[in-house]
């Protein structure tokens, strides 16, 4: 039986959804809206989530919803992959932060929240000591995960530390596979802020922004370790990673059927072939979160924290 798909998330209502300038320094995704007030991005925001939320309930998919506070002031709490991960054995992992004001979405009544859904916690590894060294490892952003063969993946950047991931797969025994992935912003190739976003993998099948893999033996090592582990690739260009067609993720619901989540921009950014060769694998769940997307610089897989 597979390990890879969850059926059942966390997800965090938003309150005060806005730009946040202190991702912003390296999450290119990211736009500020000066014309919009506070208040209507929050509106659009909610309304997003709140479509995002019915479309996985009425797929018979367990969504956990908790409700985030005004004080203290998160605006990307609508991201909670960052900060935790759930693991089969009721284990929990707490990650170090990059930016200070994300710090502060760890809520430990949260976990409370999910006990009393049903929900077995065994034991937390809290690795949020590293922020005081500036090391940080932002969850499933930072790593994308093959929970069946155990092997981990990671673009190493500001917000991926290589030590603190090979900490990670030690505590956890997963097998490492590092490299740097790139965006050209403004005509300067930047790293990639979290692997998520150029990189998701399913059961049967690997979506992978191999163009962002600058070094020809790293792309070479990552497809062959996708290979390795009984993954087909699917590539998707620059162009397409940038309208968040890596940030998908491949669920299941209450009875086992999969689904493979993904925004709207992303849909519409993938050719006929690309989307054929997934519907081979899986229905599609399509969501239009374009505030969420624009503002935040996050999509549908960072706002899905699986639950095991």
């Amino acid at each position: 039986m597979s390990l890879q798909t969850a059926s059942a998330f966390l997800m965090i209502e938003p309150v005060a959804f806005g730009y946040n300038a202190e991702t912003a320094e390296n999450n290119y995704f990211q736009h500020a809206d000066h014309a919009s007030p506070e208040h209507a991005i929050q509106e659009k925001a909610l309304q997003e989530f709140r479509n995002m939320v019915d479309t996985l309930r009425q797929n018979n998919v367990h969504i956990v919803v908790v409700k985030d506070t005004l004080t203290p002031h998160t605006p990307d709490s609508i991201f909670p992959n960052n900060w935790i991960s759930f693991h089969e054995n009721g284990q929990v992992v707490i990650y170090p932060m990059f930016a200070p004001n994300r710090r502060l979405e760890k809520r430990m009544e949260i976990l409370e929240h999910i006990r009393q859904e049903g929900f077995h916690i065994a034991n937390i590894k809290d690795y949020s000591g590293f922020e005081a060294s500036n090391r940080f490892l932002e969850g499933t952003g930072s790593m994308v995960l093959d929970r069946d063969s155990k092997t981990a993946f990671a673009a190493l950047s500001e917000r991926t530390d290589k030590e603190l991931f090979l900490q990670f797969c030690h505590d956890f025994h997963y097998t490492p596979v590092t490299f740097y992935a790139f965006q050209t912003s403004q005509g300067q190739r930047v790293p990639i802020y979290h692997t998520n976003v150029m990189m998701s993998i399913g059961r049967q099948y690997a979506i992978l922004c191999d163009a962002s893999i600058d070094d020809e033996q790293e792309k070479r090592d990552v497809m062959q370790q996708l290979k390795r582990v009984g993954k087909s690739v699917i590539s998707i260009s620059e162009n397409q990673m940038n309208h968040f067609a890596g940030n998908m993720l491949q669920i299941k619901n209450r009875t086992g059927k999969e689904f493979l989540v993904m925004s709207q921009t992303a849909h519409e950014s993938l050719s006929k072939t690309q989307k054929e060769q997934l519907r081979e694998y899986n229905d599609f769940l399509i969501i239009n979160i374009p505030t969420i997307e624009y503002i935040g610089g996050g999509g549908v897989r960072c706002m899905m924290a699986e639950l095991f």
